[in-house]
């Protein structure tokens, strides 16, 4: 057994078994022992961008980390954006970079980089190995370390001698290295008797995030608001939402400054539930970079090490609301006529929300098309939302091949703006490869539409000849129905509201890789 062979059988010891990889001639020992391994799902995406955000929505749905195989320091430079997200979003990773050989790194030969302060930005636990012998211990430790509470990133290297020198996949622990804290019983009493003051609580802001957005954990939020009257908000971007009919529905704070700052106007205690303080998404000329008031008190209840459910749970106890009907709760699709006609950001979500089936997992990376999203979904069925936390975008396509390999069963639904849906549009081929059950919306506005949004927050003049051929997405406007087609996917072309419906309903009906072109 060669120490490539004995990493897989150690990824395989650990419940890691999907790989999503773009190899290189470093990594064709690992690929050979990948041949031999009928454990392991092996999913080749053309791009490392797409590999490693397959990575990331796969770890949102599946709860535990899939490997990525990637070529030295340049593929993982390709990947990073989504390794970011990521991070951003606390999903677990095991990233298995290949290296060139221990006795060849010194010739420095044209692909020879420094692949750890690569890789280290981005990750929580980088190592090379040294010896086939210590690789199947070191990747043992990877997978020990991406399956901690909150996942995290694991980045081990490779060198290609190590992957084919003989070794012994020996017995190590790959336990997570980090489990969820229990609830803290003192700031719980705490925070209840700040709730219970009628006066401070009509005051008070419970800001959740991370598990604190799983259907049951809010569903105690939404206890705890109605028994109390305090308000409830989650951050802007969040791993996985479970939302929809019969689920308590909390809004994120919104992405322009100015309207986050309005949305928490009032609030003198801010309780953070997996959730960070709240900040401006850029510095603007003139706009605070916090979003809390300056007389806001910030109090964290618990981080994303902590268990979050039992938090909550006990938090409701302690204010008598177990028994009391949250608030918030999606009603579901209401039977009201559809909107019709030309597309807006204030039209599309709630024909989304109409025809959304009940299960669904919703990528969402619509950008500006999306902002009103969160209002609309209320009336949808139930259904899990996955968006781009660390804001590069490229995240939506590749998320969507994750969650599909992830959850099979479950219909996937990609609304991606025309300029995101670009930066990884690779990820279509491996749709249709794979034959996954992913309907994708782009939507056509042909631009940078946020872009043109932030010239203006910038403070800066109307775009003239210049700022208009780096914001618009014309001469020639993409074809993403040629597009599809091109990367073996099916793809159609509407532009109304009422098109998009009846496309989406067809796409609920149907199973397998589709693409549906909104022209906006």
């Amino acid at each position: 057994m060669n120490g490539s062979e004995a990493m897989v059988h150690t990824l395989l010891t650990g419940n890691v078994d999907v790989c999503f990889a773009n190899p290189g001639t470093s990594e064709m020992h690992f690929v050979s022992a990948l041949d031999r391994a009928p454990g392991m799902r092996c999913v080749l995406g053309l791009f490392e961008g797409v590999v490693t955000g397959a990575a990331d929505g796969y770890y949102r749905m599946a709860e535990r980390p899939a490997a990525t195989l990637l070529h030295l320091g340049p593929g993982l430079g390709n990947g990073l954006a989504n390794i970011h997200n990521a991070k951003r979003g606390n999903s677990g990773m095991v990233n298995i970079i290949g290296q060139h050989g221990l006795d060849h790194i010194h010739n420095d030969a044209p692909l020879n980089s420094d692949i750890e302060a690569i890789a280290r930005p981005v990750s929580h636990w980088v190592k090379t190995t040294r010896s086939s012998v210590a690789a199947p211990m070191d990747t043992a430790e990877a997978v020990s370390q991406a399956s901690s509470t909150p996942g995290r990133i694991a980045s081990l290297i490779l060198p290609a001698n190590c992957a084919w020198e003989s070794s012994d996949p020996g017995k190590y622990s790959t336990a997570p290295a980090q489990v969820a804290a229990a609830p803290l019983a003192d700031s719980i009493k705490a925070m209840a008797a700040l709730l219970l003051d009628p006066a401070r609580a009509a005051q008070t802001t419970l800001l959740l995030g991370g598990p604190a957005l799983r259907a049951k954990a809010a569903e105690f939020a939404g206890r705890i608001a109605a028994r109390t009257g305090c308000k409830l908000a989650c951050e802007p971007r969040n791993p996985r939402m479970e939302r929809g009919a019969g689920r308590v529905n909390i809004m994120p704070l919104p992405f322009p400054v100015d309207g986050a700052v309005a949305m928490l106007k009032g609030t003198k205690d801010l309780v953070l539930i997996g959730a960070a303080p709240p900040v401006a998404f850029f510095a603007y000329p003139d706009k605070p970079r916090k979003i809390q008031q300056l007389d806001c008190a910030v109090h964290t209840l618990a981080t994303l090490g902590h268990d979050i459910l039992g938090t909550l749970r006990e938090l409701c106890e302690a204010v008598g609301a177990s028994d009391t009907a949250p608030v918030q709760v999606g009603s579901g699709p209401n039977g009201e006529a559809l909107p019709t006609g030309a597309a807006t950001a204030d039209t599309l979500g709630y024909v989304i929300a109409a025809t959304l089936p009940e299960n669904a997992i919703m990528i969402d990376e619509a950008v500006t098309s999306g902002r009103q999203f969160a209002t609309a979904m209320t009336l949808a069925a139930p259904h899990d939302c996955i968006d781009i936390t660390g804001g590069s975008i490229g995240f939506g396509l590749p998320a969507a091949v994750g969650a599909a390999v992830a959850c099979p069963d479950r219909k996937v639904f990609a609304f991606i703006g025309d300029g995101s849906a670009m930066y990884t549009i690779q990820s279509l081929w491996t749709m249709a490869r794979e034959q996954l059950d992913v309907t994708v919306v782009i939507f056509a506005n042909r631009s940078y539409r946020i872009l043109r949004g932030e010239l203006a927050n910038m403070g800066g003049p109307a775009p003239g000849e210049n700022a208009r051929r780096m914001l618009d997405l014309d001469r020639p406007y993409l074809d993403f129905v040629a597009i599809a087609k091109g990367h073996g996917m099916a793809g159609s072309q509407v532009d109304s509201l009422e098109g998009l419906a009846d496309a989406l309903r067809i796409a609920a009906r149907e199973r397998g890789p589709r693409l549906i072109e909104l022209v906006m």
